[in-house]
């Protein structure tokens, strides 16, 4: 979230109508609800994780113990047990 000074982005009477309800205030301006995007999609964390997931399923169903597998991601082996036995198609931060 970046700061916009209301000056140069508004009309002047919104600005003075803004002035009597937060004056010299911070206002937050949440975005519009068809433009959100869920958590990690704009920085692509979101795939970066799912790829590291499928990654450690796969190694895991190649005979990797849960222990290896902690040590080998720099994971909590309760991280990886999250990882492992979540059912497929859910939140990729969860597993992490």
């Amino acid at each position: 979230m970046r700061y916009v000074n209301a000056r140069e982005v508004l009309p002047e009477p919104l600005v003075r109508e803004l002035q009597k309800i937060v004056p010299g205030g911070c206002l937050y301006v949440p975005m519009d609800e068809g433009s959100k995007r869920r958590w990690g999609e704009a920085s692509g964390y979101r795939d970066e994780l799912e790829r590291r997931n499928r990654l450690i399923r796969e190694e895991r169903s190649e005979g990797a113990s849960i222990a290896d597998l902690a040590d080998r991601h720099g994971l909590s082996v309760h991280a990886i047990e999250k990882i492992v036995y979540r059912p497929r198609g859910g939140d990729p931060s969860a597993g992490a």
